[in-house]
């Protein structure tokens, strides 16, 4: 009888897969940040405002082109299970780069087709492809995986204009049309991180970049990571019902 109900158990109570959130990004999501002493990627403190964990698979230097030609893309993918988050942040490196390719540029424009060819250091010809061709293939092949993309805008760097942060590049508006040409949710980081500097203000937000504009330090960037949590939670992600109570008490509210 036992066995019996121990089988009828096991198939009257449903399996709940684990889940873990996965981040693919640059230097100023990574570890380390910026690479200075006190410098660190905000994706080193999303955990703590969520009750699931998090891998924080960001790699300074690297841009949605780079980040897919060293396969480091098809390594999450062959990673991630069914029903894992990943959260895709990019832009700070994906700019042009002039008449000698840097390995990072995409080529110019937000549609999925166009490709540009580019001259190597060597003299080698490269055909690049845009940003959006690089973000949305990641994208599409996580969710043949059963994984819950999130596509984010690149975080702000410390540029003001009359005492706000200035309006984002283009970038921020690709990693839009990226995420509803895919059908996943976007997170505009960029925009709920602006928020968050300006309510600091612009003196105390120049102490979280003391050697340049882009990398921040510790402080600078739990602050950015609460402004993603912010994000979540003004829009419609499952994942913001794994947002924690430190998450729920984040500053700021919805843009």
């Amino acid at each position: 009888m036992l066995p019996v109900l121990i089988a009828y158990l096991s198939l009257s109570v449903p399996l709940i897969a684990a889940q873990t959130v996965y981040m693919a990004g640059d230097s100023t999501m990574a570890k380390g940040g910026g690479g200075f002493t006190g410098s660190d990627g905000w994706g080193e403190y999303l955990g703590q405002y969520l009750t699931i964990p998090v891998v924080n698979k960001a790699i300074a230097g690297r841009s949605s082109r780079s980040y897919t030609d060293e396969s480091r893309f098809t390594t999450l993918i062959n990673t991630v299970a069914k029903g894992d988050y990943v959260i895709i942040e990019f832009g700070h490196n994906d700019g042009l780069s002039g008449s000698t390719d840097n390995g990072r540029q995409c080529a110019y424009g937000s549609d999925y087709s166009t490709t540009a060819t580019v001259t190597a250091s060597n003299g080698t010809q490269i055909v690049i492809h845009t940003f959006n061709y690089y973000i949305q293939n990641a994208v599409t092949s996580l969710l043949a995986k059963g994984a819950i993309p999130i596509v984010s805008s690149q975080t702000p760097s410390d540029d003001w204009s009359d005492g706000s942060i200035v309006a984002g590049p283009r970038f921020v508006g690709y990693a839009s049309l990226a995420a509803s040409r895919t059908g996943v949710t976007f997170v505009d980081h960029y925009e709920y991180t602006a928020r968050a500097y300006d309510a600091l203000g612009e003196s105390t937000v120049d102490t979280y970049f003391p050697v340049d504009h882009t990398h921040t330090t510790v402080a600078g960037a739990n602050v950015v990571a609460q402004a993603f949590v912010r994000g979540l939670l003004c829009g419609s992600s499952a994942l913001k019902s794994k947002v924690n109570s430190a998450g729920n008490a984040v500053p700021n509210g919805c843009v």
